[in-house]
């Protein structure tokens, strides 16, 4: 079996990995083997903040619509239910921007739920 010369191809994973772990506080960015496992967690950590986000965003459009909701005399709870009565499907998302960009329209919206 011929003998392989790997320096070259690890300096490049290490110097890899060390751009990855680049602003890391002490060794996690200076030594390989420590700086490995900090960019696994990091990853990990990463992933699920990517989870994490999407429940957030979602907290906020309930927040801004039981909020909006206050302002019109009713709950956030009646308005929805109120939505699902009237058989009006506007998901929440878009119920939050109708509420910043466009607060008449929502006002209409309220409105036609009550009745």
């Amino acid at each position: 079996m011929a003998r392989v010369k790997r320096g070259v191809v690890s300096k490049r994973k290490h110097n890899k990995l060390l751009s990855r772990t680049k602003g890391y506080r002490a060794t996690k960015s200076k030594l390989v083997k420590v700086a490995k496992e900090a960019s696994l967690h990091a990853d990990a950590y990463a992933f699920h903040g990517r989870k994490l986000r999407k429940r957030d965003i979602r907290a906020l459009w309930i927040t801004r619509i039981g909020e909006a909701a206050k302002k019109e005399g009713t709950s956030y709870g009646k308005l929805i239910n109120g939505f699902k009565k009237s058989k009006i499907e506007l998901d929440r998302k878009i119920l939050a921007d109708i509420i910043l960009n466009d607060p008449e329209t929502f006002q209409k919206i309220v409105k036609n739920v009550k009745a």
